[in-house]
């Protein structure tokens, strides 16, 4: 076989050491994810080629939940068939699954060491620019005129301003791109495809592989398995607990992010922030910092930040269970029901990509989603600074706004001067992730040891 010859398509035990590999480094959100499975898949195994790769991501952007955990479930569906698309999806969760659920543990036993609050401390510098480095990098691609970024500034306004809920910002947004799209307005018209020729000598090649055409039945089916895995858990425990119980409140906000997180999960977060300081209560604001910080440090997808909030909210309120296996139990639970939407959309969906990548009224209703997403995503960096900077921060209603105002006279000098360093140091430098979190880790612990006081300094 020459080197422009295809290679086979991977044996089932392959593609299991190749899930697993991306899986354990899928670091840096959902744009390194993507990236890396474009260099295993595209580039190092070339079992597919670069429009197929496109293609797919397309079709998964089109859909609620984190974008590059459905993509593991297309392509190893596309290469493996069912099976392949449950293993790469089962695996892309895993390792981060894991890894929060043990930190979140080592959390509330140590989390009060004064070292370990202190190197939280730095990370909450680092993880407020890493949030607005996302916007602005979102930014760059979805603001592509003049009237994308007025709906970005009036998604801004509507989440800061007038505490609009992100799935009606998401749910206004995608209507006035759908209406755009199919009025012609140029404005919501979004470019045209760039995907270039296929790439020659992929495995998977251009055609469909017999287990990608399917019929009517095949949607019955996934649809009649996977509804029931995913809505039996929040119905089985409205019956044995009840619609307060705190499990019960972790099922239906895992169920309603499913269902919502268009633009990744920077752009939710800032609604799981409300709903777990703000409405619920289940942490403080420097705690869901604190648990952004560790997700990013862990691999997979970001909104794997839920495992840390449903832990400590389930830990808190533990309900006659033993606190930490409340924990446990609260955080496999928003995994499942977060997570399991996912393999029904795209089991149900990737056959009929094609269809829906030719119409031009969802494409058009994507481009004003992202678009409102950025101005979402500023909001939560917004709400990430304010409460680094600020020890208090309160709710000041004025007529029919409803802004989030730091009290200046608990303003942190010590946080100001970490954010400064961790955005020169994102921005300036361009250091990676793992730097930038290892290093305001290690810089609020310096503070701490040279005894500067972790909520001001002289």
């Amino acid at each position: 076989m020459t080197a422009s010859d295809p290679p086979p398509l991977p044996s089932f035990g392959e593609a299991i050491r190749t899930w697993a590999r991306i899986a354990l480094l899928s670091f840096g959100g959902p744009a390194g994810q993507i990236a890396l499975m474009h260099r295993v898949l595209v580039v190092e195994k070339r079992w597919i080629g670069e429009r197929r790769f496109l293609h797919a991501l397309h079709f998964c952007m089109l859909l609620p939940g984190p974008e590059a955990q459905q993509l593991t479930i297309y392509l190893g569906w596309l290469l493996n068939g069912l099976r392949g698309g449950l293993l790469a999806g089962i695996l892309f969760v895993l390792p981060g699954y894991l890894a929060l659920t043990g930190l979140s543990i080592l959390y509330v036993g140590f989390g009060r060491v004064p070292l370990v609050q202190a190197a939280f401390f730095g990370l909450q510098a680092a993880v407020s620019v890493l949030v607005l480095e996302a916007g602005i990098r979102l930014g760059r691609r979805a603001l592509r005129d003049r009237a994308m970024r007025v709906l970005a500034g009036l998604a801004f306004l509507a989440s800061f301003a007038f505490a609009v809920p992100f799935p009606a910002v998401v749910l206004a947004a995608g209507v006035l791109g759908w209406l755009g799209g199919r009025l012609g307005l140029p404005a919501f018209v979004p470019p045209g495809d760039t995907n270039g020729p296929a790439e020659e000598g992929a495995a998977l090649g251009e055609t469909l592989p017999a287990h990608a055409r399917t019929g009517p039945g095949w949607t019955v089916r996934v649809l009649a398995v996977c509804l029931p895995l995913w809505l039996a858990p929040t119905l089985l425990l409205l019956v044995l607990v009840g619609l307060d119980h705190v499990l019960t409140e972790i099922a239906r906000l895992g169920s309603a992010l499913a269902l919502v997180t268009f633009g990744g999960a920077y752009a939710v977060l800032a609604w799981v922030a409300q709903a777990a300081v703000e409405i619920h209560g289940w942490l403080r604001p420097g705690e869901m910092l604190d648990g952004l910080a560790l997700a990013e440090t862990t691999p997979g997808p970001l909104i794997m930040v839920l495992v840390f909030v449903a832990f400590l909210a389930a830990f808190r309120d533990p309900g006659g269970l033993d606190p930490l296996l409340a924990g446990i139990l609260g955080g496999t639970l928003v995994t499942w029901v977060t997570f399991v939407p996912c393999f029904l959309w795209i089991l149900a969906g990737a056959p009929h990509v094609e269809r829906l990548r030719t119409n031009r009224a969802l494409a058009t209703a994507l481009a004003a989603i992202g678009a409102a997403v950025v101005g979402v995503i500023l909001h939560l960096a917004l709400w990430f600074v304010l409460h680094t900077l600020f020890a208090v921060v309160e709710p000041i209603r004025l007529g029919p706004l409803l802004l989030d105002l730091p009290v200046l006279g608990s303003w942190n000098p010590a946080a100001f001067a970490l954010l400064a360093l961790a955005a020169w140091a994102s921005f300036g430098l361009r250091i990676g992730l793992a730097p930038l979190l290892l290093g305001a880790a290690a810089a609020g612990v310096l503070l701490h040891l040279l005894r500067f006081e972790l909520l001001g300094f002289l």
